[in-house]
């Protein structure tokens, strides 16, 4: 006779602005039942294993690069052009790297292409322009005045 074994794992990482982001993984499968009164050793490694599988699926989904919203064609997503596309850098983000980068004249464009590889500070995602951002904090505080 089978008996039902259930493991889940369930992950929230925190984020840039407030922001979190989440992954969960259940899995819900039967073992046979002399694993529990015969093999506890079988049945724990069963256990284990369903709960290393849930652990890496978990890991996978929040390192996973952030799905983009398709463009309209002018740099907004589809729908409101005031929110950006999921996972990518905020227009506060967008105007405080402008600025910092502006008072130690230095080109943003330049940085984001050598340091991330992409063309426009938007595409950048909420991490990185959280790192940029810090990055430049750090330079300003590191030039003597």
């Amino acid at each position: 006779m089978a008996v039902k074994l259930s493991v889940g794992l369930q992950q929230k990482v925190g984020q840039p602005d407030y922001g979190s982001l989440g992954a969960s993984c259940y899995l819900e499968f039967e073992i046979d039942r002399s694993l529990l009164e015969s093999d506890r050793d079988g049945f724990q490694q069963q256990a284990r294993s369903a709960f290393a599988a849930c652990q890496q699926s978990v890991n996978d989904q929040l390192t996973q690069p952030a799905q983009r919203t398709p463009s309209n064609g002018n740099g907004h997503s589809n729908g409101n052009p005031d929110r950006p596309a999921a996972g990518t850098a905020t227009q506060s983000q967008v105007r405080a790297i402008f600025a910092i980068a502006r008072r130690q004249r230095v080109d943003p464009q330049n940085l984001v292409q050598e340091r991330f590889h992409r063309d426009r500070l938007e595409d950048l995602s909420i991490r990185e322009a959280s790192s940029l951002i810090d990055e430049l904090k750090r330079r300003t505080t590191e030039v003597p005045s």
